[in-house]
């Protein structure tokens, strides 16, 4: 008959076992709940970006536009993947456009999928503005610069708008768009700005442009 120290051991030794067998359950339980997340998590994606393909309307590119946005694609691409909290894409916007060409263009951005920072949604009431957009900026992988005659007033006074536009320009990182202004314009405000190719919507509407954005920062 086994002595009590005996029967002690056998005890922690099936405990033992019993923990063992109860850990390597667990695991696998975690493992298998694990790969049908991911696998719900890349269904709910794809059905998502399927969505998103479907809304976009089609839109034909000028050269210039295609030889534009490719780098800025690839950038975006390698930004969502070294930074993949950040949003997509900086709406950097005159004060003047905030509830008219500013306000569609990021609906429009929205609705196509993007992920986009605009102060009107995005600053809540007592919160520092300069911080916010300064923190917008930080957080966000592509700068869309919106330039109307709005923006062009607001950097001939020297406004918050210019101060987010000096910060996008020491990034290549920047799309501009001009919106009832001429690229003539644009230069001879900002020659660094209207050094770049950017868009223009200029015989399109609004809604090309935002195409061609969201094409640009998620293809998806």
């Amino acid at each position: 008959m086994p002595s009590q120290s005996q029967l002690r051991s056998q005890v922690r030794a099936a405990g033992r076992k019993i923990e063992r067998e109860m850990n390597s359950e667990l695991n696998r339980i975690q493992n298998k709940l694990e790969r049908d997340a991911n696998v719900a998590a890349r269904k709910a994606q794809r059905d998502f970006n399927q969505k998103v393909r479907a809304s976009r309307p089609s839109v034909s590119y000028t050269v210039t536009e295609r030889a534009y946005l490719e780098p800025v694609r690839a950038m975006a691409a390698e930004q969502a993947q070294v930074h993949p909290e950040r949003r997509d894409i900086f709406l950097c916007h005159a004060w003047g456009d905030r509830e008219g060409a500013a306000a569609e263009l990021h609906d429009l951005l929205d609705s196509y999928g993007v992920d986009v920072w605009f102060s009107e949604k995005d600053v809540a009431l007592g919160t520092s503005l300069i911080r916010a957009i300064d923190k917008g900026l930080r957080m966000s992988r592509i700068g869309v610069v919106l330039m109307t005659p709005h923006m062009l007033e607001s950097l001939a006074n020297e406004g918050v708008a210019e101060q987010e536009l000096s910060a996008l320009l020491a990034t290549e990182r920047v799309i501009p768009v001009a919106h009832g202004i001429s690229y003539d314009q644009l230069r001879a405000e900002s020659p660094l700005l209207g050094a770049r190719a950017g868009l223009t919507s200029d015989g399109v509407s609004l809604v090309d442009i935002a195409v061609k954005i969201a094409n640009a920062v998620r293809p998806e």
